[in-house]
């Protein structure tokens, strides 16, 4: 009988296990990779395989492409499947995750095997980091494009990405006006919600400062550090998902203090809560 943890699990009852229908799939986005002892989540997956939940993390590209990134998560899922002899899984899905399910679902034929779509800071609505970099002056911007996508292609083609694509991950995430008609014609068979975050001041993550500043410089709104709030609404909107200031990293339990690992530790728990109770 799994026992929680009382410092981060206050809001459930010692001794009861939680399980949801369907396993539940972590994706995560760019940068990040799952490793043995590096985890994409952190300490979240444990945590939630601690409490009763079946999680796993997918193996997917840390610069991926959206399309590359869906076949490699179709691929993931399809096995999940197999070894757990169900028809469908729930994916919560972190930063450009979001994106590479919701293409995989809408592009690959996936719709009957997603139970439910989960994104965590995802840019529905692109980013405006990547927007202003490509912005940049032709000759700087090749420049710069080509040396650091150059680098970073060789360094995650060395840590196992299959296709690093830094230069085209970068196009596909910059802004975009409205997601309203994508949102309307998705799909009618996975049900899907959204959660964002939000950062009070550039002090509040050191790793996030730069990229929050650059973002309230040039759109003035409410942002994690990566991705603006109003880029984050998809599907069943259900607002922040934790009431403090989270980075666009701390969301997925890294680098967090005592105060917010409580509290974003109990965030992912109430959601596979959640799934579990609207039967999914």
């Amino acid at each position: 009988m799994v026992k929680f943890n009382k410092i981060w699990y206050n809001t459930l009852k010692e001794g009861v296990i939680l399980k949801t229908k369907y396993p539940i799939i972590l994706v995560h986005g760019i940068v990040v990779k799952d490793f043995k002892r590096f985890k994409a989540f952190g300490k979240i997956e444990k945590i939630l395989k601690d409490n009763g939940f079946t999680i796993f993390t997918a193996k997917t590209d840390g610069f991926g492409t959206i399309e590359n990134n869906a076949i490699q998560l179709k691929k993931y899922i399809n096995l999940i499947k197999e070894r757990e002899c169900v028809d469908k899984v729930n994916i919560i899905a972190h930063s450009k995750g979001g994106l590479d399910s919701k293409y995989m679902i809408k592009h690959l034929d996936m719709e009957d095997s997603v139970a439910s779509l989960t994104t965590l800071c995802t840019p529905h609505k692109g980013s405006p980091i990547a927007s202003k970099l490509l912005k940049l002056p032709t000759w700087l911007l090749k420049f710069l494009i080509n040396f650091i996508s150059f680098w970073i292609n060789f360094w995650y083609k060395i840590f196992g990405d299959e296709s690093p694509n830094a230069k085209e991950v970068c196009r596909q995430l910059q802004r975009v006006e409205s997601v309203e008609e994508e949102c309307l014609k998705f799909s009618d068979k996975v049900y899907c919600q959204s959660y964002s975050s939000k950062m009070n001041k550039s002090t509040d993550d050191f790793l996030m400062a730069i990229p929050y500043a650059f973002s309230m410089y040039y759109e003035h709104t409410e942002t994690d550090g990566m991705v603006p709030v109003d880029s984050c609404i998809f599907g069943d909107y259900k607002g922040y998902a934790v009431d403090d200031s989270v980075s666009h990293l701390e969301i997925i339990g890294f680098m967090l203090n005592k105060k917010k690992k409580e509290k974003i530790y109990n965030f992912y728990i109430t959601l596979c809560n959640d799934l579990m109770n609207q039967g999914f």
